[in-house]
């Protein structure tokens, strides 16, 4: 089997059925300068470990192996796959339908358990609305406001919204398209921390909100990055306390399944409170998930379900545990922790409950469908693999903890897998033959200490631990990649980062100055790998742009 190694731009299209909306590109930029139409077969490609061949390499050499060089492909092409799979346009699409009742366009389907059959379904007949919202928040808000715009415009009922997206979340043709055919206009701003378009956004999906009626149908379309892009601060809070906390938690290394419990209850559309404000109107939301275990209660602050989970008591729980209260490393601001303690004292009103109106009706008005998540990424990527002759293992996807020791399990279970190589007598016991894919999803952390001005993401300090823990123990043929599905990891213009066991010596070979263990303990993984001069050998970030979608992170160890 042939493939193309190296290559300038690998392209994945994904073709709409709409005519006016003809394609959504995702890029992947590998290489700026190297391009070459040789191709490498792995020299261990058997089926069984008793045909493996030793390793090629010498302990002295910093260039790739040709192993090293295919599987680095093949690592990129298994990442295409894994977003691909995850396109939100795609996913909605999948998910709900117009379907005609006579001669007419009035009954909206939505799928809720999956492809199979019998699967159940929702029915909406268009008959009891007047008019319907699409609310959109999270980075993949305008794709899936134009699918739901696109499906629920055939009905020829009023239609309009809202879309808060990322900045360059969205093309200029999807924003041109959704306020022209479908009235629904976009409102950029800014993640991870909010500025004051996320507020005047927020406020505004907020008053469509509370001026629909019983006649209204909203469609919330939900994704990661919701949290902070759907922003309005609770009185007496404001935007500067809500940026100050962000960065707060951001820096603690909190979670952010936990970093929601607390946001919750420091905004007015957080935790079930914009379909409290809808209410009566019916509320139809789809979720795209980016949180480990698809809780829909904390995927964007969980803005339309009731808040069940959470009370003001584990809010303030958090602010002990991860050093947030007023002499701690992570200081939240004072109005924030002041409006903490009245609401633990029982003064300030908490997050709606299932006992609300809008909740508890039956049948409901608010009803939640997931659309799309970490899972459909990873076994596309397993399937990608498998496709290549591979022996894929999914690992999981709740895949979370510091990204430096995650790291070091990848490595330690790569450094089990290659014993089969020289028959180290351990073949009995191994999760997979050689090559081997091993595959995880989730979202690990990166704890930042105080005063810390390096610049990364934490699918780039991953891949940087993976590089040094390679040379550490001399392991090659052996490939590590970890990539934001969302394209963006952290502060920078990366998706993640891509290693082999001799990607530190190549980098402090060539770039004068550079050092792996400093570029570690200052959290600088960006800087360590970013060279713009770099050949596809050399190249380690992963750089997507944008891919308009997000459901965490993807981790690849090839063997």
């Amino acid at each position: 089997m042939k493939r193309n190694f190296l290559f300038l731009f690998a392209m994945v299209t994904i073709i709409a059925s709409s005519s006016a909306f003809t394609s959504r590109r995702l890029m992947f930029r590998i290489s700026r300068n190297y391009v070459s139409a040789a191709t490498h077969k792995l020299s261990y490609r058997p089926k069984s470990t008793s045909d493996c061949s030793p390793m090629l390499f010498s302990s002295s050499s910093f260039e790739m192996t040709a192993n090293e060089i295919q599987m680095k492909d093949d690592a990129l092409k298994m990442i295409n796959a894994s977003i691909r799979a995850v396109d939100p346009y795609a996913a909605i699409k999948r998910k709900i339908v117009m379907c005609k009742e006579g001669d007419t366009l009035e009954t909206l389907v939505v799928e809720v358990d999956g492809d199979d059959d019998g699967a159940e379904q929702i029915k909406y007949s268009m008959s009891k609305y007047d008019r319907i919202r699409v609310l959109s928040v999270g980075k993949a808000s305008a794709a899936m406001a134009l699918a739901a715009g696109e499906i629920i415009s055939s009905c020829g009922k009023q239609l309009d919204g809202v879309a808060i997206i990322k900045d360059d979340h969205a093309t200029t043709e999807e924003i041109e398209l959704l306020k022209e055919k479908y009235n629904i206009v976009v409102r950029p701003a800014a993640h991870p921390v909010p500025d004051a378009r996320s507020v005047a956004g927020s406020n505004e999906i907020l008053q469509l909100a509370k001026t629909s009626d019983s006649r209204t149908l909203v469609v919330a379309c939900i994704s990661g990055g919701g949290s902070a892009l759907f922003c309005s601060p609770r009185e007496p809070l404001t935007l500067d306390d809500l940026m100050q906390t962000n960065s707060a938690l951001l820096a603690s290394g909190m979670p952010i399944e936990k970093m929601n419990v607390i946001r919750k209850r420091l905004e007015n559309g957080k935790g079930g409170k914009l379909a409290a404000a809808a209410f009566p109107a019916t509320v139809l939301t789809l979720v795209l998930s980016d949180i480990i275990g698809d809780p829909i209660d904390l995927i964007a602050s969980g803005p339309t379900v009731p808040d069940d989970g959470s009370g003001w008591d584990d809010a303030c729980r958090l602010v002990q545990e991860y050093g947030l209260e007023a002499d701690g490393e992570y200081a939240l601001p004072d109005t924030v922790l002041n409006l903490l303690r009245l609401g633990k004292e029982g003064q300030l009103e908490d997050t709606p409950k299932s006992s609300h109106p809008a909740f508890c009706d039956s049948p409901p008005l608010c009803q939640t469908v997931l659309v799309g998540n970490n899972r459909a990424a990873v076994m596309a990527a397993a399937n990608q693999a498998g496709q290549l002759g591979y022996n894929p293992v999914v690992l999981g996807t709740r895949i979370d903890g510091e990204a430096s020791v995650v790291a070091g399990t990848y490595v330690a279970m790569a450094e089990m897998l290659s014993q089969q190589r020289e028959h180290h007598g351990v073949g009995s016991y191994q999760i997979a033959g050689l090559p081997a894919a091993l595959i995880a999803g989730g979202e690990t952390v990166v704890t930042i200490p105080a005063e810390c001005n390096g610049k990364g993401g934490r699918n780039q300090e991953l891949a940087l631990s993976a590089a040094i823990k390679l040379k550490e123990i001399g392991l090659r043929d052996v490939v590590i990649a970890s990539c934001g599905t969302d394209g963006t990891d952290g502060p920078t213009d990366a998706a993640g980062a891509i290693v082999d066991g001799a990607s530190v010596d190549r980098i402090e070979q060539t770039n004068t100055g550079r050092c792996a263990h400093d570029a570690m303990k200052n959290h600088d993984a960006y800087h360590f790998f970013h060279d713009d001069n770099a050949d596809y050998r050399s190249h380690h970030l992963i750089q997507t742009g944008p891919t308009g979608t997000n459901v965490a992170d993807v981790m690849i160890t090839l063997i």
